[in-house]
């Protein structure tokens, strides 16, 4: 019996097409202990429904148990998947769009760096930590399987400040790999490749068909970023990773609508040329939110309707296969999120790198890269170096380490100057309030530890007195709501 618990189950959808890949495996769905958990007891009604309606369509003998106890859902668990969203849509996704958009900052998805991305992992880490110290206590020998972006902050935090056995997982590697085989006109199983960096900034080293490099045939397929090839995912262009093709020469495992704001050259304020030029769709995060949210009771009403026919197509995500594959002895590949522990020599050590790995009975392992192209490792680096420091904050409680990773975010540096970057990060800071841990609100600064720095039109932003390692969320329990549309 493979015991797994799906935490921020109240992510309908999400859920149902993680249930419904496990369940279309003949020698694992019989033998399914399936428990969801969620705050939102509404939300989690409707995929305890799905749920089963899943087991009763495969004719299964799989469990499924809902619940709002942490504790109750992890218990005795073997695999515990971690995909919500702190703070949800509103008020905390809003905040990270509208209050950068006064200082003139444009973002696109929000979730992964940038000064999104930072206040999205204060949220987030703390809640993973909870959940790993429910591991801990419960179910010591549960592997967690996370999802929550941002992925590379969130893995980092975990495993800097928790011994559990973790993996991020991500499905960008695949997905790209099938756009670029439907560009190449190939199949997806003809495609040989190797991809690695860090989550959201993973390239492919190696893009094969029958021993044939297919680099040179890519890098014709789209010689003007206006000239893109075809409309990926949501219906959005791919010139942004095709113009980092003809700049970098590989290609990058990550959308063209996230990728633009991971780098300084495409969301500039006053160039609206480069949105056009490059069909940059800002604020393209809040749109899918605000969609889904219109569209939420309609999908619930299909949903629950045993009437309606359910419709679960293979997702292929990461986690049911990694499931089996450990349950059954079943050796397959996939792309992992783990610490660089002698991975990739070129970034640093510690820092969270998405390789591939072979999974099977006895586990996970990671496969060793060496060195990637100096180009690209020195790009990661940007990026790396504001995850460090969000990590560090949340691990020390000193919030002069908020600031100083919005300070180094590359697109955040390339718009602002220092007196914005203080005062924007002060504001969302004081917004976000009790969705971050307490050390780091403004509110519980040391009077006499001496100001971080003076914001424009503010006072001084102190660090407290030495705050220690943050293990759980302002007010206890996860604040675990639906992963919602995190792409």
């Amino acid at each position: 019996m493979a015991a797994v618990a799906f935490i921020g189950a109240g992510s309908t959808v999400f859920s149902r097409n993680l249930m419904g890949d496990l369940l279309a495996y003949p020698d694992l769905r019989d033998d399914l202990d399936i428990r969801l958990h969620d705050i939102d007891s509404d939300r989690l009604r409707t995929s305890e429904i799905v749920g089963h309606r899943l087991v009763e369509a495969a004719d299964a003998r799989a469990k499924i148990m809902a619940t709002t106890d942490l504790q109750r859902a992890i218990e005795g668990a073997d695999f515990v998947v971690t995909m919500f969203q702190i703070g949800g849509f509103e008020p905390a996704t809003v905040l990270d769009f509208e209050i950068p958009e006064r200082y003139g900052l444009q973002q696109t998805i929000a979730d992964t760096i940038g000064i999104g991305g930072i206040m999205r992992g204060l949220r987030t880490v703390p809640a993973l930590l909870e959940v790993a110290g429910a591991i801990s206590e419960f179910s010591a020998h549960a592997r967690l399987l996370n999802y929550a972006n941002p992925m590379a902050i969130n893995m980092w935090g975990l495993s800097s400040m928790t011994d559990v056995e973790a993996y991020g997982l991500c499905h960008s590697v695949p997905i790209t790999a099938q756009h670029l085989a439907t560009d190449l006109g190939i199949g997806i199983a003809e495609l040989d490749y190797e991809a690695a960096g860090i989550n959201h900034m993973c390239f492919f080293s190696r893009l094969e068909h029958n021993g044939e490099d297919l680099y040179p045939r890519l890098r014709t397929l789209h010689r003007e970023p206006e000239d893109s090839p075809r409309r990926g995912e949501w219906g959005l262009h791919d010139a942004v990773r095709y113009e980092m093709l003809r700049r970098l020469g590989y290609f990058v495992t990550e959308s063209s609508e996230h990728f633009a704001e991971y780098t300084p050259f495409f969301l500039k304020d006053g160039r609206p040329d480069l949105i056009e030029r490059f069909k940059i769709p800002v604020r393209e995060y809040v749109r899918r939110c605000e969609e889904q949210i219109a569209e939420w009771e309609e999908l619930r009403r299909r949903l629950e309707d045993p009437e309606h026919p359910l419709e679960v197509p293979r997702s292929d995500e990461y986690a049911p296969q990694i499931i089996h594959s450990i349950a059954t002895g079943t050796e397959r590949s996939v792309y992992v999120n783990v610490p660089n522990q002698g991975l990739i020599d070129n970034l640093p050590a510690g820092c969270t790198v998405e390789v591939p790995a072979t999974v099977g009975a006895t586990g996970i392992t990671p496969h060793k890269i060496g060195a990637l192209p100096p180009q690209l490792a020195a790009l990661m680096q940007t990026n790396i170096g504001p995850q460090e420091l969000t990590v560090e904050a949340l691990r020390t409680g000193r919030i002069e380490h908020v600031f100083h990773a919005a300070m180094l975010d590359p697109h955040t540096a390339a718009e602002l100057d220092l007196d914005q970057i203080w005062s924007l990060t002060s504001e969302l800071i004081e917004a976000h309030g009790e969705f971050i841990p307490e050390s780091l609100r403004l509110e519980h600064r040391s009077a006499g530890s001496g100001p971080v720095t003076q914001p424009a039109g503010g006072g001084p932003v102190t660090q407290p007195a030495g705050g220690g390692p943050v293990t759980q969320p302002a007010g206890g329990g996860p604040v675990t709501q639906s992963a919602g549309a995190d792409a």
